[in-house]
């Protein structure tokens, strides 16, 4: 049976991401930073037949709450990692006017919480045969489309929350060449915009959609693809998003 780790998956799109990969036979290890709303998505998940799912107190912004996490997960090895926890840091974020505090609060979450917790996960996974590591990002994180006045979101622009996935992207691509020559596949995947209460429900697209998305390259085979961003709001069937 194959294992997987989820940060932020009590609810949204990392709970349905969980309930998903459930049905394809992983067993889940279910990160949580709220121990309690992390044990209550777990029960509902059981309560839905899907029983190979454990509730893991994990706070990515705090590194003894990760090593913590890691001692208690005592499988032998890892074949999946999904950076799916993040904040917005609250909208509007106007370049000129957003605090640094919020800015480096969200990085906190979105790009230095994915680093300390892949290199916290790092040896479980490099013991399966072929790990996968999913880095959940934005569209807003595209410099490329943002520098383009016909794209649909060209005008939602802020001082946080896409620069803090411009840089997870980065990293993102450094990372899966720094392991090239190994059996990791690591890519960006953006799920949408997404109705969640992340956005207040305006997003247009649904929870089950965006993690069906997240799951499709979560289960890819070794010889996938590695290093890349893939978008499910970019071009119907090019879903290969610009950088």
């Amino acid at each position: 049976m194959k294992t997987a780790l989820i940060t932020g998956a009590n609810k949204s799109i990392g709970f349905e991401t969980a309930r998903q990969l459930l049905k394809k036979g992983y067993f889940i290890y279910l990160g949580s930073r709220d121990r309690s709303k992390g044990e209550q998505a777990a029960a509902q998940l059981r309560s839905e037949g899907l029983t190979q799912v454990e509730a893991i107190e994990l706070d990515v912004t705090d590194i003894a709450s990760i090593q913590k996490a890691r001692q208690s997960i005592k499988t032998t090895s890892l074949d999946l990692l999904i950076n799916n926890a993040g904040v917005s840091g609250g909208f509007p974020q106007a370049p000129s006017q957003v605090s640094s505090d919020t800015i480096r609060q969200v990085f906190d979450t979105n790009l230095f919480g994915v680093i300390d917790v892949t290199r916290a996960f790092l040896d479980l996974l490099s013991k399966s045969a072929s790990p996968v590591i999913v880095n959940v990002t934005s569209g807003l994180a595209s410099l490329t489309l943002h520098s383009d006045p016909s794209w649909m979101y060209y005008n939602i622009k802020g001082g946080a929350y896409g620069p803090s996935k411009t840089a997870l992207n980065a990293y993102t691509v450094a990372l899966a060449h720094e392991l090239r020559d190994t059996p990791f596949r690591i890519n960006a995947i953006d799920p949408g915009y997404t109705a969640t209460d992340f956005n207040h429900h305006r997003g247009t697209g649904s929870v089950e959609k965006a993690a069906a998305f997240v799951v499709k390259y979560a289960i890819i085979p070794p010889d996938g693809p590695t290093g890349k961003y893939f978008s499910h709001d970019y071009k119907e069937n090019e879903n290969e998003s610009p950088w």
